[in-house]
């Protein structure tokens, strides 16, 4: 079964919305070696329609202009690029298609596709909030921004069953983002106050 991998510049206080506004001060060298791992392993691109409207208006145009980021507009450009939308869409991108039919339902059936590339996303909060809640995202790969945006869309819903997840790996920046990857876990740990009680230190006692 293929992989699904989801990639997302998050704030500290969970915001995803717009990181246009708020996440260039923080890129560099080390970032777009993470940007670049998460797309480089993967042949086909999962996208909701605003991400894939914001990507489709920008990379095409980089890639002809030739410059430094070429090469990786170009890998965007060649990639199946699958868009999800209630709404019947007319792709100019190269190699753009819509998903047909019930989201849950295609995406299993695209997992199950032969290949062993992984099938990466950016953004596409929506997306990735439906297919967390069906296990079907396999990685989420969080680069967690040390700013406090304090407005716009969240990564989680309030209100919703938790999601109970495993750290795989973690590093951070220079600028002090953290890049974190997390899978789903089989299940929530358990315990309450008095587990945890036991876990503090013992106070050293004189006699």
């Amino acid at each position: 079964m293929r992989k699904i991998t989801a990639g997302l510049f998050i704030a500290l206080d969970g915001v995803v919305e717009a990181p246009d506004q708020w996440h260039f001060p923080y890129f560099n060298d080390e970032m777009g070696a993470a940007v670049d791992a998460t797309f480089s392993a993967a042949d086909t691109m999962l996208f909701g329609r605003k991400t894939y409207d914001s990507f489709a208006g920008a990379w095409p145009a980089r890639e002809a202009a030739g410059e430094e980021d070429a090469d990786f507009a170009k890998k965007l450009g060649d990639a199946r690029k699958i868009v999800v939308s209630n709404q019947q869409l007319e792709l100019t991108w190269r190699n753009s298609e819509q998903l047909q039919g019930d989201l849950i339902e295609a995406v299993t059936a695209l997992k199950n596709e032969p290949g062993e590339a992984t099938i990466g996303m950016s953004g596409s909060v929506s997306v990735v909030r439906q297919l967390l809640a069906a296990g079907l995202l396999d990685e989420l790969h969080l680069l967690v921004h040390p700013i406090a945006v304090r407005q716009g869309m969240r990564l989680f819903d309030e209100a919703e069953p938790p999601i109970p997840l495993t750290l795989l790996s973690s590093q951070t920046f220079k600028t002090g983002v953290l890049n974190l990857v997390y899978a789903p876990a089989e299940s929530a740990p358990t315990g309450g106050y008095e587990e945890a009680k036991a876990q503090l230190p013992k106070t050293r006692q004189n006699g």
